[in-house]
């Protein structure tokens, strides 16, 4: 007879301690998860920065995060201050694996987190499909394969794998908060007392400090058989007795204050009997605070569909919410986490409260979302990042700890195909061989812990041209790449070279489909997206500033089979790319002085910026903006994102 829930729950606690005593073993090895620094936002919505006020505002403000930018010298990102905000792309697992590593940029964030608050899915049956909505047209995407899989994970064995799941994730969660921290985790009645029950494991009885109901109002739908559900419930736990508090008043009901009148003086009082004998004592409405929030909230409502702060996201929670939240257990510059970011109101909320902020989601449409609101509040510059060497942790958890970076090639390898070349050939184990029709390729199955680029090219080419007397063709196949990888393939005007997308979720789907054989046959590799810009025009300086035009030629995208939708919104899609391709950008920005490693973003646009144009569906295809004068050339560089999530650049040195 199968083991009930509760008796699962010892042993799923068990093996999320030992999920999260590995992660933390691993803290001081040399394979340590870490971060990459994909851009540096610099929030600017507007798109002609010529004024002299606002260049000289934009001009502080890179001063402020860079000290001695103006300089004859390029600074790293070590000269800027010692904190950055952070949106962090990827499992929040690694992500906070990355976080209490620390780096030698970023210290050991262990201990240091003052709040954490988490809005995890409630749901196995919830449907997490985004509408992307493109000029005459409205596709529907499905989850990543990425997102899919982690979710499904999630719920493979019901809520025994949700605790699985989220049980070695609040263990990290409690190792980054500092002693005076506290944690909300916001829940319904689909799994709510279960992690209930998990939290009393992690953090102790003694530290739970409330059950607090949100009860939001609103249109009540009749059900069959029960009373319709309105409510939410946030459990809130502390680290330790010493955990920062700040009381929460709203205002008194209207009952309250007609007990108040005015006295001799026109102020608003009433009499109150003093317990303690003496005869009455007068209470002035002005001298008290308001009515102490007690943990019952029916008096934040949801996000209204017509609000400012609306995105459209599913499951977005109202700033009301985490402003209350903020204000009473996070004290002024201390700093919040969200490692279920959503629609970005934990950090966007933090940011209005002057709390630092780190924030991350493993969805890409979430990442986006958050990232534009971000900017649309003129918000501090913040770093976007994603978790490093994604693909070398997605094949441990495969292939075992001990697993090589060859092991992968090879499964690389032969899911394209390609047979092994000699050992003698193929030391590495990443070289592979097509042959047939008379023709003879090469293919190079490159490493997922780095960046597929000019070099990796150039080698496969020269290799194609004298290993084993030569080949007719090279493909290389690459998990990650520059994001300049198009003009580099352009610049190298190779017709004998092809470079392709190992699939992002290969990973997981081997862990799915229970192995390569199962596999084979299945597994598409897509070509590369890439931009194209016309030539930047740089105006003469004047007064210290110079203007800069930058415009957007054209966007190829990814090959549409790489995405997740059915044939009929893939027949759309294929439409909007030919007549089109520049509405399928979600988001561009510039760099005016790309150093090649950093992207520092100045000026940026996004479908629904409206600051810039009236068309809510199409970014502006011009920047133009001042900057401070630079003597000599200049290289500057373009980054768009998709409506996807798919990255591309584009940088020209200019005169």
């Amino acid at each position: 007879m199968a083991k009930s829930l509760l008796e699962q729950l010892p042993e799923i606690v068990a093996k999320g301690r030992q999920v999260a005593e590995k992660i933390l073993e691993n803290l001081e090895s040399r394979h340590r998860v870490g971060l990459q620094t994909r851009e540096w936002v610099l929030p600017a919505r507007d798109s002609a920065a010529t004024d002299w006020i606002t260049a000289n505002e934009r001009r502080e403000r890179l001063i402020s995060i860079q000290p001695g930018l103006f300089g004859e010298v390029q600074p790293s990102l070590e000269d800027a201050p010692s904190w950055h905000n952070r949106l962090i792309y990827g499992d929040n697992l690694l992500a906070m694996a990355a976080l209490l590593a620390g780096d030698e940029k970023t210290p050991s964030l262990r201990g240091k987190i003052d709040l954490i608050y988490i809005d995890p899915p409630f749901d196995s049956k919830a449907d997490y499909r985004t509408k992307v909505t493109l000029p005459g047209v409205e596709l529907e995407q499905k989850p990543t394969v990425i997102e899919q899989f982690a979710y499904s994970d999630t719920w493979a064995d019901g809520t025994a794998s949700y605790l699985a799941m989220i049980t070695p994730r609040l263990i990290l969660m409690r190792e980054l908060l500092a002693d005076t921290g506290s944690i909300y985790v916001h829940l319904d009645w689909h799994v709510g007392h279960y992690v209930k029950i998990v939290m009393d494991e992690v953090f102790g009885k003694d530290c739970f400090r409330n059950e607090v109901v949100w009860s939001y109002f609103g249109f009540k739908r009749s059900t069959a058989k029960k009373f319709p559900q309105k409510h939410d419930v946030l459990f809130s736990y502390n680290k330790s007795p010493e955990y920062y508090w700040q009381t929460q008043y709203k205002p008194h009901n209207s009952e309250y204050l007609k007990r108040f009148k005015p006295d001799e003086t026109g102020r608003l009082c009433r009499s109150d009997v003093n317990p303690t004998g003496g005869g009455s004592r007068k209470i002035y409405l002005d001298e008290v605070e308001g009515d102490i929030v007690d943990s019952v909230w029916d008096d934040i409502p949801p996000v209204n569909p017509v609000a400012k702060e609306r995105t459209d996201y599913t499951t977005q929670k109202p700033e009301k919410l985490l402003d209350r939240i903020i204000r009473a257990s996070c004290p002024e510059n201390g700093l919040v986490a969200d490692f279920n970011g959503g629609s970005g109101t934990a950090a966007a909320v933090a940011e209005k409260l002057g709390r630092r902020w780190i924030t991350t989601d493993l969805g890409k449409p979430a990442c986006m979302i958050m990232r534009k609101r971000l900017i649309d509040q003129n918000a501090k510059p913040f770093l976007y990042q994603a978790i490093g060497d994604y693909q070398v942790e997605a094949a441990k958890a495969t292939l075992g700890r001990d697993f090589r970076v060859g092991d992968l090639s090879q499964i690389v390898l032969s899911l394209y195909g390609a047979l092994p070349l000699p050992a003698e050939e193929n030391p590495t184990r990443n070289l592979g061989q097509v042959s047939g029709g008379g023709s003879k390729t090469l293919v190079l199955a490159d490493s997922p812990n780095k960046l597929t680029g000019a070099a990796t090219l150039k080698k496969a080419i020269a290799q194609r041209d004298n290993l084993m007397g030569g080949w007719d063709r090279v493909v290389v196949l690459g998990w990650n790449f520059e994001p300049s990888i198009g003009e580099t393939i352009a610049a190298l005007n190779d017709s004998r070279l092809e470079v392709l997308v190992i699939p992002p979720d290969l990973m997981d789907r081997l862990k799915k489909k229970g192995g390569l054989e199962k596999l084979r046959g299945t597994v598409r590799f897509s070509s590369l997206q890439y931009l194209t810009i016309f030539p930047v025009d740089r105006s003469n300086p004047v007064n210290g500033q110079e203007t800069l035009a930058i415009r957007l030629k054209n966007y190829v995208l990814l090959s549409p089979e790489a995405i997740n939708l059915d044939e009929a919104n893939r027949s759309k899609l294929q439409a909007i790319a030919n007549a089109e391709p520049l509405a399928l950008i979600e988001y561009w920005a510039v760099d005016p002085d790309y150093d090649g490693q950093v992207f520092r973003s100045v000026w940026q646009d996004y479908r629904g910026n409206t600051d810039n144009d009236g068309d809510p569906l199409r970014v502006v295809t011009e920047a133009r903006f001042s900057t401070p004068a630079l003597t000599g050339p200049r290289r500057v560089c373009v980054r768009v994102v998709d409506v996807f999530g798919f990255e591309a650049e584009a940088s020209v040195v200019v005169a």
